[in-house]
């Protein structure tokens, strides 16, 4: 326990370099997959012929939802070879295939020249990039945890967690950037190949920032005392006590956490544009100021994290989500370019700008208070030894099913109801149960010590009971 003690210890020293490393490698990740989605509207219809423009537009966003449906199963693969092999080498392959697959969106022809095929090999294209990203953020999320001390987790991994929003910032800036210079027909024919090709020298940037990194201290400690999972998947998901734990980080912390994310920043978008006939240039200018002022509030509510608890800051985020996406949805159609017709609390009020910039900025904020805390919380939650695979999962489960879900849903309910606000009842729903359901099982992890490579949450808090651990995962009694 000294030698472990010790190397988290010195790992301190180098904890800026970690967390710079780690982050830039997420951005660029996270650069790569949101790409795709921002340029739905322009290249739908590039990929798919099936007659309309919003089939098209399903057609799209059914093959963006691809990417995140096949997540939980990269989390699962690479989970296992960052349990096996390292947190290190894991997420350095991640990050190659992500950028390959990035590379080959942006070189592939449309279906003009390919037809029926270029919309298979884009989703294929699409299932990589899922599941390249199953396998980054847990290794990112624990590589940035294992070096950070006791006391400070939720405030050194809330910078892993603004990676996801500045990736989609950057992503936005590089679209914007590029239809400037290209133009706008120019942009439309050709140049949408740019923003996915300019992530090549971007993924160069961060191999070689990662690979001068060296392994987790606990996985090294691990494999000096022998004592690496021999089989991550069983010992994870085989474990009743395990098992339970992750069933509770998904339906009490994730899957409300991926709603809320989803909805406050790709959503908004996507609402900004094809609901309230707001232009590209202007919606992505929108989004873009709401998460350039929201995105210090990730590392404010990380920081809070580690003082009142990760539990109490996450459940109000889903509630205040759930209590305020109508009215705030429903202020949106008031400030929206053209009076959409159908109207929530507020009479159309004529285009502004401003008031729908901090409108989605009200959605961002929530994003950070269930985003924020929830790396930490995750870490927390599982032994080093099986950590990458218990805390991967859940997360792309709530993520990438539930998280994944609200683009698509959202816009067949809207088109089968004619109801523009259909389409936040998904995300309110799954916020709510998860709310719920969190209230009641969840407990707080934020004094947990993950120094012990094969035990944390579940033997100590029996221990602090007075009982014999046999297998793992109850949580910690609360304060």
């Amino acid at each position: 326990m000294a030698s472990v003690t010790q190397a988290v210890s010195n790992s301190v020293q180098s904890i800026r370099k970690v967390i710079f490393a780690s982050s830039a490698g997420t951005v660029i990740e996270w650069y790569d997959f949101y790409i795709f989605g921002s340029l739905s509207t322009v290249m739908a219809s590039k990929f798919y012929h099936t007659g309309t423009d919003i089939g098209d537009l399903i057609a799209w966003l059914s093959t963006f939802a691809i990417g995140f449906m096949v997540r939980p199963f990269g989390a699962l693969f690479f989970g296992r070879i960052g349990d096996l092999v390292g947190r290190k080498f894991t997420y350095l392959l991640t990050i190659s295939i992500m950028a390959g697959s990035t590379m080959g969106v942006g070189l592939l022809p449309t279906a003009d020249t390919l037809g029926a095929f270029a919309g298979i090999i884009l989703i294929t294209l699409r299932i990589l990039q899922g599941l390249a990203l199953g396998g980054q953020y847990g290794g990112a999320a624990t590589f940035v945890a294992e070096h950070a001390p006791h006391g400070k987790r939720g405030f050194y991994t809330s910078w892993i967690q603004t990676t996801a929003t500045l990736g989609l910032f950057l992503s936005l800036g590089i679209i914007l950037a590029t239809r400037k210079i290209v133009g706008e027909a120019d942009f439309s024919e050709w140049g949408w190949r740019i923003p996915f090709l300019f992530s090549v020298a971007l993924v160069f940037l961060s191999l070689w920032i990662r690979s001068s990194l060296k392994e987790s201290p606990l996985f090294t400690q691990m494999k000096a005392t022998k004592t690496v999972s021999k089989n991550p998947l069983k010992e994870s998901f085989a474990n009743k006590f395990n098992r339970k734990w992750v069933l509770i980080a998904l339906f009490g912390a994730t899957m409300g956490q991926g709603v809320v994310w989803y909805t406050g920043q790709f959503y908004a978008l996507f609402y900004l544009q094809k609901i309230f006939k707001v232009t590209l240039v202007d919606s992505n200018f929108i989004v873009g100021a709401a998460v350039l002022l929201a995105t210090p509030l990730f590392i404010f509510f990380g920081w809070l994290s580690d003082r009142i608890g990760r539990k109490p800051i996450m459940m109000a985020g889903m509630l205040l989500a759930v209590l305020t996406y109508y009215p705030i949805y429903g202020a949106m159609a008031a400030f929206a370019p053209t009076d959409p017709g159908q109207h929530f609390l507020f009479a159309y009020q004529g285009y502004n700008q401003v008031a729908l910039t901090f409108l989605v900025f009200i959605q961002v904020v929530y994003v950070t208070m269930v985003y924020g805390p929830i790396a930490a919380f995750l870490v927390e939650l599982f032994p080093t030894k099986i950590r990458y695979t218990s805390m991967s999962l859940p997360y792309h489960l709530g993520n990438g099913v539930f998280g994944g879900l609200v683009p698509i849903l959202g816009l067949a309910w809207i088109n089968a109801t004619g109801n523009n606000f259909a389409g936040l009842w998904w995300p309110m729903a799954i916020a709510a149960t998860c709310f719920i359901f969190g209230m009641i099982f969840v407990r707080e992890t934020k004094d947990v010590d993950i120094t012990d490579e094969t035990t944390t949450f579940a033997h100590q808090a029996e221990a602090a009971q007075g009982k014999q651990v046999k297998g793992a995962m109850p949580v910690m009694p609360e304060k």
